[in-house]
């Protein structure tokens, strides 16, 4: 990547950045972050944890003249590989055929993928440098989830740069379809198991009724 950064974060914070967290008060904070060595460089055991559980992604790029550009990206858990500690891959899958992200990356590397996760909260912001390979055939296959029906069409590998976690304040909590039809499951699983219960408990009742009349003492 170009641009060696004495601090990680000046990847996002640039002097103007810097200006307006001192006008508005936030600065100090940062500062203090800096101070402690910014945002993480390479990927952590925690962020491969995460990236594997992902199934959408928001990735950015921004062409010659800086106009920006976000595509989203979607496949099965672990669509998004990780090849070391400062990269990512994954299979760009065939769609509208617009081709914006590989013409922005042609003129300008630079990209910024964007993770969140609505059911816990979280959320993750990478700054990087990407770039498209169309002709390796053993990569794409290599990168290709196992069963997923899609047809790839080239490889997207990112150079990760720096990246940061967010708070998990204003992220309304959303949860994806399969894992809601998994715990319907298994409440009305359980609702059946309890309902047959019930039932076998009502027969042992009824059938203990007679028995109950018939040894019953007679009125005085």
């Amino acid at each position: 990547m170009d641009g060696n950064f004495a601090i990680s974060s000046d990847i996002a914070f640039t002097p103007t950045v810097k200006a307006i967290q001192s006008r508005k008060g936030s600065r100090r904070a940062y500062q203090h972050q800096e101070e402690s060595g910014g945002w993480e460089t390479e990927i952590t055991d925690d962020l491969a944890a995460f990236i594997s559980e992902q199934i959408s992604i928001f990735f950015a790029t921004a062409n010659a003249d800086g106009q920006p550009y976000i595509q989203h990206r979607g496949g099965p858990p672990g669509f998004i590989r990780i090849l070391d500690r400062k990269t990512l891959a994954f299979a760009d899958f065939s769609g509208n055929r617009q081709y914006i992200t590989q013409g922005n990356l042609q003129d300008n590397p630079k990209a910024y993928i964007f993770l969140i996760d609505y059911a816990h909260r979280r959320r993750v912001k990478i700054w990087g440098e990407a770039r498209v390979i169309e002709d390796n055939p053993d990569l794409l296959r290599q990168l290709m989830p196992e069963g997923y029906k899609a047809r790839p069409e080239q490889v997207i590998v990112f150079t990760v740069g720096a990246w940061s976690a967010n708070c998990p304040q204003h992220i309304p909590q959303r949860f994806d379809a399969p894992d809601v039809a998994e715990v319907l499951a298994v409440r009305e699983a359980r609702i059946a198991e309890l309902e047959t219960e019930v039932a076998a408990l009502k027969s042992q009742l009824a059938a203990a009724a007679p028995v109950a009349a018939s040894t019953a003492s007679p009125s005085t």
